[in-house]
């Protein structure tokens, strides 16, 4: 995941230079917000098992049952991406992580 958000950084960095002429703070926004879904997605996707989610929602600060809930569910990745997970890894926990 490292790698991928230092990557990420970095091609945001120039298309972003490129582009800051534009009056589009909107655009920047929902681009902004979609990257994230997308990391949210990625890193949903890494732990693959039921248990390996349920340990890494429980060191998020989910309580158990939430956990539970969230960790076994059939929710396609992209779509759990957007609810629990954005709870979870809002903006200040990619900051945290350099992006």
């Amino acid at each position: 995941m490292e790698a991928r958000i230092r990557a990420l950084n970095t091609q945001l960095a120039g298309w972003i230079a490129y582009f800051s002429l534009a009056q589009t703070r909107s655009v920047y926004e929902d681009l902004d917000r979609w990257i994230r879904r997308r990391l949210r997605m990625c890193l949903w996707k890494q732990w693959k098992r039921g248990r390996t989610r349920l340990r890494e929602l429980r060191a998020l600060g989910f309580p158990e049952w939430v956990a539970r809930q969230f960790a076994f569910s059939r929710e396609s990745y992209w779509r759990m991406a957007s609810g629990p997970m954005n709870r979870a890894l809002g903006p200040a926990y990619w900051r945290a992580q350099g992006s």
